[in-house]
């Protein structure tokens, strides 16, 4: 699993309002080892979760992981970078997002990306999201993404050594 990001604490402060907020049918975009896909397939509200990553191992480790936790039923698996491969309508699309600034090395793609990403991402997540539904979204004070067309709600901030992530709710507006 060493080309697969490893959960960490951007992981488990986005799996805390997964499980508080998630319903429906669910979009987890950059599953990686799948921790938010999993738990959202876990809540009996929520009836499909779609992983999607453009690593191939990431994938694996996230089937792996449903199987492990009874939930590989509920959880389709899709390789796609963003949404190029991406049809359908969700209830909420998940993005704990490679927020890192990228310098361009081509494994970097688990751990990094920026705000170039982030941005890339939030232009496709409109087409994506079904009437009333919600995106949560980690990222870094390393940079404030650009999310004018979006309601932003602060759910939680968390200090570390050196930088602050917050989990957000952005709704279309």
């Amino acid at each position: 699993m060493e080309d697969v990001y490893r959960p960490a604490e951007d992981s488990y402060l986005l799996a805390k309002h997964v499980e508080s907020l998630a319903s429906g049918n669910i979009l987890d975009m950059g599953t990686g080892s799948g921790i938010q896909a999993v738990t959202a397939a876990l809540k009996p509200e929520v009836k499909s979760v779609l992983a999607v990553d453009i690593n191939p191992e990431a994938l694996g480790e996230t089937e792996k992981r449903a199987y492990d936790a009874g939930v590989s039923g509920k959880i389709s698996f899709l390789l796609s970078n963003l949404f190029d491969e991406v049809n359908g309508r969700y209830d909420w699309i998940l993005f704990n997002s490679p927020y890192l600034p990228s310098e361009g090395e081509a494994d970097e793609h688990a751990w990094a990306g920026g705000a170039e990403l982030i941005e890339r991402f939030l232009g496709g997540a409109r087409d994506h999201l079904e009437p009333g539904g919600s995106i949560l979204l980690i990222y870094s004070d390393i940079f404030e993404p650009d999310t004018s067309g979006y309601k932003f709600d602060l759910l939680e901030e968390m200090g570390l050594f050196f930088e602050k992530l917050y989990c957000v709710k952005l709704s279309p507006t």
